[in-house]
């Protein structure tokens, strides 16, 4: 089914759809959950025997089955009764468990599944989505689903069982009477639908607010040092104010609504209780009903109907966990626009030679960056990429990693079209240290040797060494095994990037990538870095962005970029030479003057 017909179905199709693989269990629970309530609707019926047995003593319905003594139809009616409540609690037992393992494996594969697809979307849906909102829906919004399936289809089915037995039997055994129980189920019905046409937006309401009020918390926690450093602790205050009061009115009135909803049944059933007590009363005292009979559609009227008051806590629960479902199966619907490529990469035969050809590119919502841009990258060579900000130099590394589609043009890895590759091979086949270094929370040594699983101490040992890290991580109060924090907040810019470059370092990628992976550290880690390169650089195809020329200096070729277009091209040394972009920049970082300039 495309992605935009499932949007439009109901989210129970939806839901249903989504539970195809566990049909077996769902049958299972579904089967246990209609015995459950065949009985528990028995002891009415046992009743309706005993009284009959009283009354009637040998010319009882339960002596025409051999019974003849009242002590021994007692017996049996006991021995009956034993054996159907022990069946009841073994068939809640079972469904108890069932609709439980079916709600924990539906949210523990639709979670993943969420998640995957997320992994694989398109960097510009992160750009245009908040990473509280989404953690929401694969947290908050798969949880009220699990809760809905732990006990709302339980109920829903039980419901249905018991209209429809116990309305048949009614039917069947005083037609008349029944009519006077039936009379306010049309009533119930349109009552609940159309409380479920009102409540069905509101919870949607519901859901997207609380979308919004965990989107600025999480954007909140993730700032609390700008928010200390600007002192605006009651201004944020404010703003969550306003965001959980928002989520809050809307939930008051969901409630409002479907408060309203359980008292107005309980009057509709009221009218066909007292109906049924005084009309088979009467019938019963003129003898034109059995004594048993009456006691049986009492009690049973009462089973009827009474389950009804719960349809309005059940159809809540309900109007919720289809909010939720929709929400996350939007998730899980949106389209992936970066399409895989079939053909495999052996990492260990990539040389790294790369060619953008006639690439042209745009972030959505914004004017073209790059327009027909060509560059060739020779295997194994150092090449820097500079030039002013929004120039196109990062984008560039995101159109390589194939974060973004291209717009038009095409990518060649050692001549062949990237987005023919494998992506999980093309991204093994490049390393890459940027400027805002993301640090998981665990060790220094989980850190560094994140994407290489199969390593070993030594060589974690060793790359820190290469990265000129080891002296610092050393100095740490428990070394290789201290916890760096979340984000690596315990750690200075400088030790971060450092652990970073050992990360990319073990990674032995053909191709090295540093976008601005100097531009926010000291002079001293700067000239780590550099030496590291001296090493690393090597036999490896190595790209450099960088603000700052002096990381630059001593690359094969340098590439100037300007608005999307490369202006100048060649080494630190023939740029010098030539009255352009580069010249002027060395001149101002070096802080040198125009005679000067030429002796540097």
């Amino acid at each position: 089914m495309d992605s935009r017909v499932r949007r439009t179905a109901s989210p129970l199709r939806r839901l249903l759809s989504s539970l195809k693989p566990h049909r077996r269990l769902i049958l299972a629970a579904t089967t246990c959950s209609i015995l459950n309530k065949l009985f528990d609707l028995a002891p009415p019926v046992l009743i309706g025997l005993a009284i009959d047995v009283v009354v009637h003593e040998q010319t009882s319905w339960l002596a025409n089955l051999g019974f003849s003594t009242v002590p021994s139809q007692l017996g049996f009616l006991a021995l009956l009764s034993f054996l159907i409540w022990s069946a009841e609690s073994f068939f809640e037992y079972l469904y108890g468990v069932l609709w439980r393992n079916l709600a924990q494996t539906t949210q523990h594969n639709l979670r993943l599944k969420a998640y995957n697809h997320l992994q694989n979307l398109e960097m510009a849906f992160f750009e245009a989505d908040s990473s509280g909102r989404l953690m929401a829906v694969l947290n908050d919004d798969i949880n009220q689903l699990e809760r809905f399936l732990d006990y709302g289809a339980n109920q829903i089915l039980q419901l249905i069982t018991t209209v429809l037995l116990v309305g048949g039997a009614m039917v069947f055994v005083a037609p008349g009477v029944a009519l006077f129980a039936f009379l306010p189920i049309p009533v119930i019905l349109w009552g609940s639908i159309q409380f479920q046409r009102r409540l069905a937006p509101r919870y949607r309401e519901v859901r997207d607010k609380a979308g919004e009020l965990a989107a600025h918390l999480s954007n909140n926690l993730g700032g609390m040092f700008t928010i200390k450093s600007f002192a605006t602790e009651a201004w944020e205050l404010e703003q969550i104010r306003y965001r959980s009061e928002a989520y809050r009115s809307s939930n008051k009135q969901a409630i409002k609504l479907s408060a309203a909803f359980i008292p107005l049944i309980r009057f509709a059933i009221l009218f066909a209780f007292l109906a049924i007590l005084v009309i088979g009363g009467l019938q019963a005292w003129k003898g034109q009903m059995a004594v048993g009979l009456y006691s049986v559609l009492v009690f049973i009227t009462q089973r009827l109907l009474w389950p009804l008051t719960t349809l309005g806590r059940t159809l809540d629960e309900y109007q919720r966990s289809m909010a939720s479902t929709n929400r996350v199966l939007d998730l899980i619907d949106t389209p992936i626009t970066i399409v895989e490529g079939s053909q495999p990469l052996i990492t260990a035969r990539v040389r790294g030679a790369l060619c953008f050809e006639d690439v042209g590119f745009h972030y959505q919502g914004r004017a073209p960056l790059l327009t027909h841009f060509n560059l060739d990258i020779p295997a194994g060579c150092t090449i820097g990429i500079v030039g002013a900000t929004g120039s196109g130099k990062s984008t560039l590394v995101k159109l390589l990693l194939r974060l973004y589609p291209l717009s038009s043009g095409r990518i060649l890895l050692d001549g062949q079209p990237i987005d023919m590759l494998k992506l999980r091979d093309l991204r093994r086949s490049i390393a890459l240290v940027s400027q805002e270094v993301y640090l998981f929370h665990g060790t220094v040594s989980e850190n560094i040797a994140y994407g290489s699983p199969e390593t070993t101490q030594k060589k974690i040992d060793d790359a820190a060494d290469l990265a000129e890290a080891s002296e610092f991580i050393k100095a740490l109060p428990r070394g290789f095994n201290t916890l760096v924090g979340e984000r690596g907040q315990r750690l200075s810019g400088g030790q971060r990037q450092r652990i970073a470059l050992a990360r990319a370092i073990l990674k032995q990628a053909p191709i090295l990538i540093l976008d601005e992976a100097t531009a926010a550290v000291d002079n001293e880690t700067e000239a780590a870095i550099q030496r590291s390169l001296m090493h690393i650089t090597k036999n490896r195809t190595t790209v450099v962005i960088a603000h700052r020329l002096s990381t630059v200096r001593h690359a094969d070729q340098i590439i100037v970029m300007d608005q999307g277009n490369i202006v100048e091209q060649g080494t630190h040394d023939s740029l010098l030479k030539q009255s352009g972009i580069y010249r002027d920049l060395w001149r101002v970082q070096a802080g040198l003057r125009a005679d000067e300039l030429l002796l540097a």
